[in-house]
């Protein structure tokens, strides 16, 4: 599929409304969420029964020419398959006609993607941790979202209302008169409209193509130096010799004695059982939204927080530095673990991304074995070790006496100097060789090889998704099997 490229001049932004839907309204977005879900987990099933169709044919004997084919994964084929089933599969006939397409779509185009992540990580195409098989959705644990592309989307005049196909009007929670303005002004076009059941509220987001509007930050020629921390959220140091601190507010300690009450609450009342088929009594459906009810405030909390504080880094510095913290590594501590993930290291710097690039503010990213804590910032010498319970810096070689986080701030200062100004991390130019007492510059431990895939599981190899003969399909080369189960 041709990736979208917005006309010049303007950018692609998401804008995310929240909703008061009235009863009709929160039905019809229930349905539709729903209908997401049930078209995804037929899409599980479609493709997965030709897998162990396969493996069943095989231990019998059959020759691979003769085995059940293969069934393509890609999105126009699982939409021409869904719309052949559903006007006589049992569980769609009775009422796939009471949704918008988009919701079927919606939960087809997961699907899809959730195959071919599976395939591109059982290959190493894709980075990260190993993806599964993807599993059916549960309706009790399941988001419910649903993406409308076609029909009438809009903002209404009023500023106060949105119309989304097939569930009408719904009421916004706050004032979108300033995006009327800018659609009216023709400075604004919406491409999609994405309805997601969020932390107990309905939420819109809108995908539009906006008129880029640059504003030049406050102090355009001043870089500064950001070290995160759990005591201190962020210490900033500036090119102008200002230090400044960024508090923790620790949103998630705070509510630990709401969060144990409301816990025990839910454990004496008689939650549900997988093993047993047991169903969850209304009381503990009470006891557990109480629960979530403060888990939701907590998140609300952190999101502004971290929305404050990185705006006004994006609007006011030049030039911002931060680190490439392993953030997963750090979350494997048990005595830490809580507080790296109520302090969200890696959504600071996700939302640095996008704000600095909305404002013209260029980002460098440390590389992350950087020593920006054991390298003095006076003299440049480094130590070989230090560890996490010295708070405070002590150069034995010029005698500077500095808190660790501040002289991380400082060296992350001079490490924007050092760039060639792409701000990839680790793209710095040649420096002088100097011997120095410093740590390994990279992991040193060896690991063990990755060992190679087995043969398949049910049916062998799997071929390409795109290996249908539908129309719209990208053909490829189905000689390169995968081994995906």
């Amino acid at each position: 599929m041709k990736k979208f490229t917005p006309q010049p001049g303007f950018t692609v932004l998401a804008h995310k409304l929240a909703l008061d839907p009235n009863a009709t309204a929160n039905r019809h977005l229930h349905s539709h969420g729903g209908a997401a879900r049930a078209a995804y987990n037929w899409a599980v099933a479609y493709i997965t029964a030709a897998w162990w169709q396969r493996r069943a044919e095989q231990s019998y004997g059959i020759p691979e020419d003769q085995l059940t084919q293969w069934r393509s994964w890609s999105l126009p084929s699982l939409r021409k398959a869904f719309n052949e089933d559903k006007r006589t599969n049992p569980r769609f006939a009775g009422w796939w006609d009471e949704n918008s397409k988009e919701a079927y779509n919606t939960g087809l185009a997961n699907a899809s993607a959730a195959f071919d992540n599976y395939a591109k990580s059982k290959s190493g195409k894709r980075k990260g941790r190993k993806m599964g098989v993807p599993r059916f959705k549960s309706k009790r644990k399941a988001g419910l979202t649903c993406r409308f592309t076609t029909g009438t989307i809009r903002i209404e005049p009023d500023g106060h209302h949105v119309t989304l196909p097939r569930i009408g009007t719904v009421r916004l929670h706050e004032d979108a008169s300033r995006l009327r303005a800018l659609f009216d002004a023709g400075d604004m076009r919406i491409l999609s409209a994405t309805a997601r059941l969020d932390r107990g509220r309905w939420f819109v987001s809108f995908q539009v193509e906006e008129k880029h509007q640059l504003v030049r930050v406050a102090r355009p020629d001043v870089v500064v130096g950001i070290d995160l921390g759990i005591k201190t959220l962020a210490v900033l140091a500036d090119s102008d010799g200002v230090l400044g601190e960024e508090p923790n507010p620790r949103h998630l300690d705070r509510a630990q004695k709401q969060l144990r009450r409301a816990s025990r609450v839910v454990s004496r009342r008689q939650g549900p059982d997988r093993r047993t088929g047991q169903q969850a009594s209304k009381r503990w459906e009470k006891a557990s939204q109480a629960r979530n009810k403060i888990y939701h405030r907590v998140a609300n909390l952190r999101e502004d927080t971290l929305h404050k504080m990185t705006t006004r880094l994006a609007r006011e510095y030049g030039t911002i530095v931060v680190e490439d913290l392993n953030v997963a590594g750090m979350g494997r501590n048990r005595r830490l673990s809580r507080r790296v993930a109520d302090a969200a290291f890696g959504e600071i710097r996700r939302q640095l991304a996008y704000k600095a690039r909305r404002h013209g503010t260029r980002l460098v990213v440390a590389d992350r074995w950087y020593p920006s804590s054991k390298t003095c910032s006076r003299c440049g010498v480094a130590k070989a070790k230090l560890p996490l319970s010295m708070r405070v810096f002590a150069c034995e070689n010029c005698g500077l006496v500095l808190d660790r986080d501040a002289n991380a701030g400082h060296n992350l200062v001079a490490l924007a100097a050092r760039t060639t100004g792409t701000g990839v991390a680790g793209d710095l130019d040649p420096a002088k060789a100097e011997s120095k007492p410093r740590g390994a510059d990279r992991k040193t431990r060896t690991t063990r090889p990755r060992r190679k895939a087995g043969p398949g599981r049910a049916g062998g190899a799997i071929p390409s998704p795109r290996a249908g003969k539908e129309t719209g399909d990208r053909q490829q080369d189905t000689g390169a099997q995968l081994a995906l189960w």
